[in-house]
């Protein structure tokens, strides 16, 4: 499994991991099986701190230093990171970008993160067969329009989508929100239309409830 670059440090995800699945990231980490970028952190170490990282390699970010917005030096971090060596015995890739809105934030142009997108499927997806998961936030109502661009591609481009939103009747203590699971049969040009699943949810403090809509317990 490789994050990058994750929006959240390691440490909160270690937490996370723990508590609802019971899985230890830092036995992960020494296993060689996990290979963690903060992003935010390494944002910081390039604009106040060394330019490169210890191994002589630019920063991963390193865009945010130069007059150019591509994200080469990110792509080339995933790259490196996920090249199998003699005794990697790990199968499965899994490439986790959390949070693709924010390179958005920090001055990647859409086309600039598409393109990253794109040669991450391609080593990921056709080269070791693994699959690559991406957060996003869009909004519909929202006027941001790099956004809206990144995520319609997405969307366009995905096998599996899950949509996950607030109520639109507001808050409510015993549900939190509604998720919408998309799975992309027209993308097997055959002829069916996809398959869409809506649930709704109640977060609690190790665990998520699903249930369908109007189903919640504290309504039945």
């Amino acid at each position: 499994v490789r994050f990058a670059p994750s929006l959240q440090s390691c440490s909160l995800w270690s937490i996370v991991f723990s508590s609802l699945q019971g899985v230890s990231l830092t036995a992960a980490k020494e296993r060689g099986q996990l290979v963690f970028l903060e992003g935010l952190k390494s944002c910081l170490d390039l604009l106040f701190g060394e330019e490169e990282e210890p191994s002589g390699q630019p920063s991963p970010l390193q865009f945010l230093s130069e007059s150019s917005s591509d994200l080469k030096s990110l792509f080339d971090f995933v790259r490196t990171s996920l090249t199998p060596t003699e005794d990697d015995s790990w199968k499965g890739v899994v490439l986790l970008v959390d949070d693709l809105s924010v390179l958005l934030s920090l001055g990647a142009t859409p086309v600039a993160v598409l393109d990253f997108i794109h040669y991450c499927r391609v080593l990921v997806c056709s080269q070791l067969k693994g699959n690559v998961v991406v957060l996003a936030h869009g909004d519909e109502d929202s006027e941001d329009e790099e956004s809206e661009v990144v995520v319609n591609s997405l969307c366009h481009h995905s096998d599996l989508i899950l949509w996950v939103e607030g109520l639109a009747t507001g808050f409510c203590k015993d549900v939190h929100g509604q998720i919408k699971i998309i799975k992309r049969v027209s993308l097997e040009l055959t002829g069916e239309q996809d398959h869409v699943q809506i649930y709704q949810y109640k977060i609690q403090d190790k665990n998520v409830t699903f249930f369908a809509p109007g189903l919640s317990a504290a309504v039945l």
